[in-house]
């Protein structure tokens, strides 16, 4: 299993470029999953539906399920953030990659999603001077109209999310997180591919 992260600020373009890598890797035979940051109460079930009602009577769980999907839905009593590794640890073994939208605090390789200032969209700072776990960026600009220089790290046309899929096939090796040990298991894995990604200039 190979996972890696998509950082950025709200209406970066995190969401479209997810989109559009899954139908990409999964031309070449690979399983992905997706973990995506919601934000407070999220709903994706429908009011008088026999599943809604399991839901408002009190029920903890409610499991959805049919010979093609299955869906568990969990009410939590008191809010708490989720944390990003218990979350992959629900999914499928055997799935090939995980793409993690949000989730820009974890200690997970993460792609940058940055837009450039417009009318209709703010300016934001870059994290990848700040945050050693992005490994890449994807921008609507050149490196060179970047706020900050990227180097050493691969920056990619976020409207040709071609190349970035073939730079993870290529690269995947560096992404695999460690399942059996553990979180801890897992961190080492990352962090040894997080040295190979910035030590390689774009790679």
């Amino acid at each position: 299993m190979k996972v890696v992260g998509f950082a950025g600020f709200s209406n970066s373009g995190k969401t479209t470029l997810v989109e559009q890598l899954i139908p990409l890797l999964r031309a070449h035979g690979l399983r992905v999953s997706v973990v995506k940051h919601a934000h407070h109460r999220f709903d994706i079930d429908q009011p008088g539906k026999d599943t809604w009602r399991h839901r408002t009577a009190g029920a903890f769980e409610v499991i959805a399920s049919s010979d093609q999907r299955m869906a568990l839905m969990r009410e939590y009593a008191e809010p708490a953030e989720p944390v990003v590794h218990e979350l992959i640890a629900r999914l499928d073994a055997a799935v090939d990659w995980v793409l993690v939208e949000g989730f820009k605090e974890s200690d997970l390789p993460k792609v940058e999603v940055w837009r450039a200032p417009s009318a209709d969209y703010p300016a934001h700072p870059v994290r990848y001077g700040s945050d050693p776990w992005i490994v890449a960026v994807a921008a609507d600009v050149p490196a060179a109209a970047l706020p900050a220089p990227p180097d050493p790290l691969p920056v990619f046309d976020v409207r040709d999310p071609r190349a970035l899929a073939d730079w993870l096939r290529a690269t995947g090796d560096r992404w695999e997180y460690g399942r059996e040990g553990g979180r801890e298991s897992g961190r080492e894995g990352r962090t040894e591919g997080l040295a190979d990604a910035r030590s390689e200039a774009r790679a």
